[in-house]
């Protein structure tokens, strides 16, 4: 039997090992057969049906897709799903609990953060990687962390007002 491959090196339709992983995800523990090309982002919104996890560009640009990997800010859009294996994921589903709004999200309803809403979920997830690393942020940081992220609607001021609102509540939640 012949296997035929692109010119690109890639295996033929149909021809493609899957690969079994597991992973958490906003702390569900989860196994899945994936292909090893499938990027974290289809595997999120496919896969699981998730479907906060935005596309917007598929090349880390625009950071719609940003998600928390062990709490770090990671664009999914590039990221191999296998890479995900034994890793705990959150994404923007995760941050509310079932009963309460998350700081961050009531701080971008609060400070009229959202616009049409594409990016929220992934600046969210930077912001709250910025939050936990430090939780008395100056505008400054704000900015920097979500320097990767693009918002197509706003000047981003009330974006940055949002996360300032939730590092305040935040503050004031950890000191009560």
């Amino acid at each position: 039997m012949t296997t035929v491959y692109d010119d690109v090196g890639d295996q033929a339709a149909g021809d493609v090992p899957m690969r079994r992983i597991a992973f958490t995800i906003n702390g569900a523990r989860k196994i899945a057969e994936v292909e090893p090309r499938l990027l974290l982002a289809h595997l999120i919104r496919r896969g699981v049906g998730l479907t906060g996890t935005h596309m917007g560009c598929d090349t880390t640009n625009c950071g719609a897709c940003t998600v928390l990997v062990d709490g770090k800010p990671i664009k999914s859009c590039t990221m191999l799903a296998v890479q995900a294996d034994g890793h705990e994921i959150t994404t923007v589903e995760g941050l509310a609990s079932a009963s309460e709004l998350h700081p961050l999200q009531e701080g971008f309803r609060a400070e009229h953060g959202l616009q049409c809403g594409f990016c929220t979920p992934g600046m969210m997830l930077a912001a709250k990687a910025l939050l936990d690393v430090n939780p008395d942020p100056t505008e400054e940081d704000v900015r920097w962390a979500l320097s990767g992220n693009l918002c197509r609607c706003t000047g981003y001021q009330n974006i940055v007002k949002s996360v300032l609102w939730a590092a305040a509540k935040l503050r004031s939640q950890s000191a009560g």
